[in-house]
């Protein structure tokens, strides 16, 4: 399936199956080759930014946010061929956004206070000092 296929796919479906496709598909860009804490660390930071508001109100608005996540860097002629991955993310993003629903002290969180991540290969222009933690190949920061 074509990335654009899916992300027209969420613009048309009702909420809260658009925000599993989004998120689902950001996973599956970002971190697909990860483990499933990596994964659900990887949409957690989706979530949180949702919350605060500041890239959007919807996972769609804050995952298409120009330059922050890979929804809104990869061409839309990009093809989501691994199924089985892609299955994977489909489930951490549903068991994400329903974490995420659950009163804040009762949400299991794998990066506290984490609103940025990035790869370990390289040095964003965030203070390192802010790191959260490492999980797999990205590292996890608390920036805002």
């Amino acid at each position: 399936m074509k990335l654009s296929l899916l992300l027209w796919a969420a613009s048309v479906l009702p909420q809260p199956i658009a925000d599993q496709a989004c998120l689902a598909a950001t996973v599956y860009l970002e971190a697909r080759s990860e483990t499933t804490v990596g994964q659900m660390a990887v949409a957690e930071v989706a979530l949180r930014r949702r919350e605060r508001g500041q890239w959007g109100d919807t996972v769609c608005k804050v995952v298409a946010s120009p330059h922050q996540f890979a929804i809104s860097t990869t061409p839309g002629n990009f093809e989501i061929d691994n199924l089985g991955a892609f299955q994977k993310a489909w489930k951490i993003a549903g068991e994400s956004i329903s974490n995420w629903e659950l009163p804040a002290q009762a949400r299991r969180l794998y990066v506290p206070h984490a609103d940025h991540f990035a790869s370990v290969t390289v040095a964003p222009g965030w203070p390192s000092k802010r790191a959260v933690t490492t999980i797999g190949d990205h590292r996890f920061y608390a920036v805002n």
